[in-house]
């Protein structure tokens, strides 16, 4: 049973009765980046590819980011190979950037909280058993498992090995030529 708790900061799938903790590292997404007080971000971890697309939404924030110490890390082949399996077994797989996939390995294997408003994050977080917390959305209520789907003809397809380069495209259909999108099952 998935038990959902408030914090002054969001909602978690912490499951100990205390809540979250001082001790906890965090693993962050760019939301949290972007929209946290620095002084929670001190001692969190990002990795490589955010670095950009921080630069990119706020080249101020980055700074102060770089300036209070996050730590820039990557996470193993194993833990991204645990990660992708348990993605395509979910279907996550299709709505998840090689970021989004890289940091719920980290956080994976470093045993940390992700702190992210990605409901497929939390989604594939919730089924690798990685505590997470939301920065500013009310996170998920289920775990859901999704299916690739093609718009035309309805047929279901397996979940992309890979992240996708775009959220909002998984592919075409091999019969119809129809647009793939991810269905929930």
């Amino acid at each position: 049973m998935v038990v959902f708790v408030w914090t002054n900061r969001g909602k978690t799938n912490e499951r100990k009765a205390g809540g979250l903790h001082v001790k906890d590292s965090f693993v962050v997404d760019t939301s949290a980046l972007l929209s946290w007080p620095l002084t929670e971000l001190n001692g969190a971890i990002m990795v490589q590819s955010q670095v950009k697309e921080l630069e990119r939404h706020s080249p101020a924030r980055a700074e102060m980011v770089e300036a209070i110490g996050v730590i820039i890390s990557e996470p193993n082949r194993n833990s991204i190979s645990s990660t992708s399996m348990v993605a395509m077994e979910t279907g996550d797989m299709g709505g998840l950037s090689d970021t989004d996939l890289h940091l719920v390995a980290m956080a994976y294997e470093r045993k940390c909280v992700l702190v992210t408003d990605d409901y497929r994050m939390q989604n594939l977080s919730e089924r690798m058993g990685v505590r997470w917390r939301s920065v500013n959305s009310d996170g998920i209520s289920e775990v859901w498992i999704w299916k690739v789907r093609c718009v035309g003809c309805g047929r279901a397809f397996d979940s992309p090995e890979s992240p996708t380069k775009r959220k909002d495209s998984i592919g075409e259909c091999t019969y119809c030529g129809s647009d793939l999108k991810l269905r929930r099952e």
